[in-house]
């Protein structure tokens, strides 16, 4: 908050809405924008963890298998890519985001 408030945009700027909200990825609850992006990009991971370590249902195979997967969306709203956990940005999505960049120009 002190980033919005004394820096940007600054001038004692509060936010009257909501800046962060817990949602499911996965399961009967996962929200809309994860239905949407996962259904245009393959996992990137076969297979789960121990089924009895998850806590939710029910488990598909293009499901998030971790925090921090990644999914880069291009300027028009349409997933792009999704990465693995363990992709650092630097291989191979800033590549990817210079690609599309220059594409949509």
């Amino acid at each position: 908050m002190n980033g919005i408030k004394y820096v940007r945009p600054g001038n004692g700027f509060q936010p009257k809405f909501p800046l962060t909200e817990k949602v499911d990825v996965n399961g009967d609850n996962e929200h809309p924008i994860y239905t949407f992006l996962k259904k245009y990009c393959p996992a990137t991971r076969d297979g789960f963890s121990n089924k009895h370590d998850l806590f939710y249902a029910p488990f598909k195979n293009w499901d998030v298998r971790w925090n921090f997967e990644k999914f880069l969306v291009d300027k028009f709203g349409k997933p792009y890519m999704r990465y693995d956990p363990s992709t650092e940005p630097i291989q191979g999505i800033t590549a990817d985001i210079e690609a599309l960049i220059h594409s949509q120009q």
